[in-house]
């Protein structure tokens, strides 16, 4: 341990008086009230903080199954789109066919001129 000096303070100690001693105790008090209430500001503060975080852990959950639902239904749509062109083209195909079929049975019908 290290070795320590004494050193006397040259001034006298004055009374305290009790007015004095009233007004330390109103001011911790007031510190006091002070710093409760700054606690609980900084407590609702952080609640608050949770609840938004906790909101925004939500909302990004339902953008994530938002997305997945649009890649789905893109999915589904290029599926339902080519679908709808193979109809397209048997469809178009099936007139074609009807066509040569018509074209045929008229021209059998019709007496070829000499």
């Amino acid at each position: 341990m290290a070795p320590t000096i004494a050193v006397s303070s040259a001034q006298p100690r004055r009374p305290v008086k009790a007015e004095e001693i009233r007004d330390e105790v109103e001011e911790e008090a007031a510190l006091r009230r002070r710093n409760e209430d700054l606690e609980e500001e900084l407590r609702k503060s952080q609640e608050r903080e949770e609840q938004m975080r906790r909101e925004l852990e939500r909302a990004w959950e339902r953008l994530r199954v938002v997305e997945e639902a649009e890649e789905r239904l893109c999915s589904q749509l290029g599926e339902l789109e080519a679908e709808a062109m193979d109809q397209a083209r048997h469809y178009n195909n099936r007139i074609v066919s009807l066509m040569d079929q018509l074209s045929q049975a008229n021209s059998l019908l019709r007496p070829v001129p000499n």
